[in-house]
């Protein structure tokens, strides 16, 4: 039985670590998996893998990739359906005025530790708004994620734990590439 999986790779393509996607699922191939795609230039990869433990698959590819290319890259790994729960879950869409562009998802390595979360306090990020819903954070930013403090590098800091955010528009696009056509 295979699963379908989808890979968030943390910080490609910007700066130094410039990943080509043709050469990517070819790693991903030579790997084991099958049926791999990816989806835009920012290390996103839905793939079919025959374990569904997500946590060896991530640590696989994140050394594979470090062979490879000769830098880290943290990988974040959703199953399809996890990805599903978390584009029906967002508790902010309502918030975006129609706007797709103005929501956003942090993905998060881990569930982040209630005291750590509980020193960062939302009023203080407005018009700004996130949600914390397992190891995801929706985020919705009025003015666009280029100009939020809730950045990758915030989360990661404060939550001390890997975070990579991807736009609403890339969810939907990762929910439709995993689920069966019939």
């Amino acid at each position: 039985m295979t699963h379908t999986l989808i890979a968030l790779l943390r910080g490609i393509n910007v700066g130094s670590k410039q990943v080509s996607m043709p050469v990517l699922k070819s790693l991903f191939e030579q790997l084991g998996h099958s049926n791999v795609r990816t989806y835009i230039q920012s290390g996103n990869v839905v793939f079919e893998a025959e374990t569904g433990d997500t946590a060896t698959v991530a640590s696989e590819l994140g050394k594979a990739i470090q062979e490879h290319f000769g830098f880290e890259v943290k990988v974040l790994i959703r199953t399809a359906g996890e990805m599903k729960t978390v584009l029906d879950g967002n508790p902010l869409a309502g918030r975006a005025e129609g706007d797709r562009k103005k929501l956003h998802v942090t993905f998060l390595d881990r569930e982040p530790e209630s005291d750590r979360l509980d020193k960062i306090h939302p009023d203080g990020f407005l018009p700004d708004a996130f949600a914390v819903r397992g190891r995801e954070i929706y985020l919705v930013c009025p003015d666009g994620y280029g100009r939020t403090r809730l950045s990758n590098s915030f989360f990661e800091s404060r939550l001390k734990q890997t975070a990579t955010t991807r736009n609403w528009n890339t969810v939907h696009e990762l929910v439709r590439m995993s689920t069966p056509s019939d």
